[in-house]
């Protein structure tokens, strides 16, 4: 039960640095942002995000 726990915790970590290697390594790194105004083929598009909406109306 021990090993297993271990090994879990270990995988989970692992996992999470792997996939912040631009935000712990590189100066200045940070999450991309993915919301829709921000994407400019959706808004070649004319896709918007339905909480836009909401404040625009």
């Amino acid at each position: 039960m021990k090993a297993t726990l271990l090994l879990t915790l270990a995988i989970v970590g692992l996992a999470v640095l792997l996939l912040g290697v631009k935000i712990f390594f590189v100066k200045g790194g940070r999450f991309p942002n993915t919301h829709i105004h921000d994407n400019p083929e959706m808004r070649k598009r004319g896709i918007t995000c339905a909480k836009d909406k909401e404040f625009f109306e």
